[in-house]
């Protein structure tokens, strides 16, 4: 018989409960080695000190509720004036305040106002608040600063079917919003409940977008008006051309048709320098560059079909995905295309032939990004495939600097905007290349992991202190580069162009050596066809040709067989004469 007695206990006589959590070693107490301690040591062996009234130590966690910020506008309007008086009309507006002016309340506010306004006044005068006493100093600890950037804010995509980021655009004024593009470009992975939105977010607030833009279809790309901060178009998935008034709501204010709109999805849009404000172009893979008014963008006012042979033949169209505009250059722009080539274009020419100007060829890739450099509008920048290129537009057969080939493949890249010698590149791999070329030209002068996933777009702020990457997964993420790296450094001008100068010409050189070795290989050629053709041209058929190299042929073959009859021949001879020499000396002996 087996006697069993159970004991049962409370949970909470337990003591506290073990939370188990995978985490890091570290280090909770330093003691440092003191040397006077050294006297008081006392040898034993063995020495045996067990211990057990250690001290008594926890972990606790806490989860602070999340504090969500949101932003509101407002639009002002003139105000303080009374209901019967319209502040439109001028003559109300005249008559109300000779009105006020004639109130003695209003007389001695104004008097007891003038005393103290005057005081500040010469306190203004008397005292610069706005002089810089250390400006000097402040330089030199910049310059000898490390290049290095760091990361502000993270703006995620808020939907649960995360978009890659495929554009971004900063406020014009300020720079204090940024607005991100969002669509899916495989079109396979695609999801019914992908969502179109794009949004419009405020630098300091990541929870929360500012503003829901709501097109058709996705949008691929997105820009701000430079004159009028409340304007953005964009370019759709779908082909089509739209725009937003930020006063008048999230759905766009117009949109182009789609029978005269693009029939593959809009890389780029660039608006473009004009009295109105409202121009701007297009270009798509569907070999088009299409000119908008967005005042009326029923049909573009103007087209131009990519045809390499200038024929404006669509079906041999070169498909475009990247633009370049620069406001100095009115007439000219440049268009980067999926074949790896950059057309360059003149806008104003008469017929759509001559529009065409030339190509430069390069790439093996479709090029993501071109751009001019700011301060040098003939020098232009290429991303793709794996490296970088820089050009000069009076050199067409070859780049005149270029990047290493990486290991990952280009997706963006742009120039800084206050440096001439700096550029940026991103690349699959997440990483976010800063580049100086007066510093360093075989490597990256900064090289950081922005994300895990592929980085897919890049926009650098005005001040050239702040840039934007996208990501696959929709992730936007503000990055502030070190001073060094955003100010212009002492006499950079003239070592760029100097340097500019240098590889245009060393290119030039080395393109007239080729063009030489071409003439003379061609000159060899003609030769070759001139010997070939007097051959043909002796009278001789192919029958008689033909019967005379047989004939040579069994010639050669005759004298072969004679010359080895001969050999043959000889060859006996000598043997014979060393048979009898042998049997002279046997008989001798």
């Amino acid at each position: 018989m087996e006697i069993v007695y159970v004991y049962t206990k409370k949970r909470s006589e337990f003591g506290r409960q073990c939370n188990f959590s995978d985490r890091p070693a570290e280090l909770h107490v330093d003691i440092l080695p003191d040397p006077s301690l050294a006297v008081n040591f006392i040898e034993r062996n063995p020495c045996d000190t067990p211990t057990q009234c250690t001290q008594e130590m926890s972990e606790h966690e806490v989860n602070t509720e999340r504090f969500e910020s949101e932003t509101r506008g407002i639009n002002h309007v003139e105000g303080g004036w009374p209901k019967d008086v319209n502040p439109q009309e001028m003559e109300q507006t005249i008559r109300y305040r000779k009105k006020v002016e004639k109130d003695e309340n209003y007389v001695n506010t104004i008097m007891q106002l003038g005393s103290a306004m005057e005081h500040c006044i010469k306190q203004n005068n008397a005292i610069d608040i706005y002089e810089e006493y250390y400006e000097e100093e402040e330089i030199l600890e910049e310059t000898e600063e490390q290049p290095s950037a760091k990361t502000i804010n993270v703006f995620r995509d808020p939907n649960e079917i995360k978009r890659t980021a495929t554009g971004l655009s900063w406020h014009p004024d300020g720079s204090r919003k940024l607005a991100v593009a969002y669509s899916s470009l495989e079109f396979q992975r695609a999801t019914k409940d992908m969502s179109f939105d794009s949004y419009i977010w405020d630098i300091e607030n990541p929870n929360k977008p500012e503003m829901v833009l709501k097109p058709v279809s996705p949008l691929v790309c997105l820009e701000y008006n430079p004159k009028d901060s409340h304007i953005l178009v964009g370019g759709c998935y779908n082909g089509q051309i739209a725009y937003w008034d930020t006063r008048k709501g999230s759905h766009p204010v117009e949109m182009s048709t789609i029978e005269h709109s693009h029939r593959d999805p809009v890389y780029k849009v660039i608006w473009l320098q004009s009295k109105t404000g409202t121009d701007a172009f297009s270009a798509s893979t569907d070999g088009q560059v299409l000119w908008w008014d967005i005042r009326k963008l029923n049909e573009p006012t103007e087209r131009l079909v990519l045809d390499p042979t200038k024929k404006g033949n669509l079906d041999n169209a070169l498909g475009a995905i990247s633009l370049e505009f620069e406001t100095t250059m009115p007439t000219k722009f440049m268009v980067g295309t999926e074949q790896g080539l950059v057309v360059s274009c003149n806008r104003k020419a008469k017929t759509p032939a001559e529009k065409i100007v030339c190509t430069y060829s390069g790439h093996h890739g479709p090029i993501y990004s071109l751009q001019r450099n700011p301060f040098f509008p003939k020098n232009f920048l290429t991303v793709a495939d794996w490296t970088a290129r820089i050009w000069s537009e009076d050199i067409k057969e070859s780049s005149i600097m270029w990047t290493k080939y990486h290991m990952a493949y280009l997706t963006d890249g742009c120039w800084s905007p206050v440096r001439p010698s700096v550029f940026f590149t991103i690349k699959m791999d997440g990483t976010l290349d800063v580049w100086d070329f007066l510093f360093k030209q075989n490597d990256p002068t900064l090289s950081i992991k922005v994300c895990d996933e592929a980085l897919y777009s890049l926009q650098v702020q005005d001040n050239g202190r702040f840039l934007a990457c996208g990501s696959q997964q929709g992730t936007a993420t503000l990055l502030e580069i070190s001073s060094g790296l955003c100010s212009l450094q002492r006499n950079e001008k003239a070592l760029a162009t100097a340097m500019f100068e240098r590889e245009t010409k060393r290119e030039k050189i080395l393109e007239a050596r080729h063009r030489e070795m071409r003439l003379k290989e061609r000159s060899r050629s003609e030769q070759g066809k001139e010997e070939e053709s007097k051959e043909v041209d002796t009278g001789e058929s192919a029958e008689d040709l033909i019967a005379r190299a047989e004939k040579e042929f069994f010639e050669v073959v005759e004298a072969e067989v004679k010359k080895r009859e001969k050999e043959e021949e000889k060859s006996k001879v000598n043997m014979e004469k060393d048979v009898c020499e042998e049997k002279e000396t046997t008989l001798k002996d």
